[in-house]
């Protein structure tokens, strides 16, 4: 599979999770290097991540240890639009109340891609089907469609000003089988900044560049990439 062609990238793209560094695992690289290409980039996280570990820490706190760990990740990509929802961590569902926040966003930002998190459950890695990530996906997709472009969904919105926003397209993470990569070779250095940054999430890895690094070649030769190239990889899905 060639590498997803960023000669003309998408003006603005909106990423969507539940948490802080919840990004910067699974995407970072191609944030960094859509933001190079050019796309206009924001990161809209339910959560402030403060169920999170240390769980000796003052949760108050460790929500503004981990906004401003998720500022400095994006920042190492090139991203400086974030909106923090402020949602109660571990304890999301994919409400109508969850579905408006996100419309909300959309209609704000007015994406041409959405990057959105997968709403099937991985019984393979229980770990990456987080309740939280699998409510906000699901959320994400049902602003996508049809919410945000629906005049007549959450008309509160309309009374705030907010129009009807259709997104064309959404990449998914972590979905198969995937259908988009993306090559992160030369950004990788970038990536491996942005996790890096989540101090108070990844104490446990011992060595984050070689994490990242077999993650990202794994993907890389799963797809057909040359040796010594490093990828992401996201399932499309055209809203069209």
């Amino acid at each position: 599979m060639d590498p997803v062609d960023l000669s003309d990238p998408p003006a603005s793209v909106l990423v969507v999770v539940a948490h802080p560094d919840d990004i910067d695992f699974g995407t970072a690289g191609t944030m960094a290097a859509l933001a190079r290409a050019g796309s206009r980039i924001t990161y809209c996280l339910a959560t402030c991540g403060e169920a999170g570990p240390p769980e000796d820490m003052d949760r108050a706190e460790l929500a503004r240890i981990r906004q401003a760990e998720q500022r400095a990740a994006a920042d190492a990509v090139g991203v400086t639009d974030l909106v923090f929802l402020g949602l109660p961590d571990g304890r999301l569902v994919p409400d109508l109340a969850l579905r408006r926040d996100i419309s909300r966003v959309i209609r704000q930002v007015r994406p041409d891609l959405v990057v959105a998190q997968n709403p099937q459950r991985r019984w393979d890695r229980v770990y990456a089907s987080h309740p939280d990530h699998l409510a906000v996906a699901e959320a994400t997709m049902a602003a996508v469609y049809p919410d945000a472009r629906n005049p007549h969904a959450h008309p509160e919105l309309l009374a705030e000003g907010l129009e009807p926003h259709a997104v064309p397209e959404v990449w998914v993470v972590g979905l198969e089988p995937a259908d988009v990569v993306v090559d992160i070779t030369d950004v990788f250095a970038q990536k491996v900044a942005a996790l890096s940054s989540h101090r108070s999430q990844t104490a446990w890895i011992d060595d984050i560049h070689g994490l990242l690094l077999e993650w990202a070649e794994s993907t890389a030769r799963a797809h057909g990439l040359a040796d010594g190239r490093l990828a992401e990889a996201f399932r499309r899905v055209s809203t069209a």
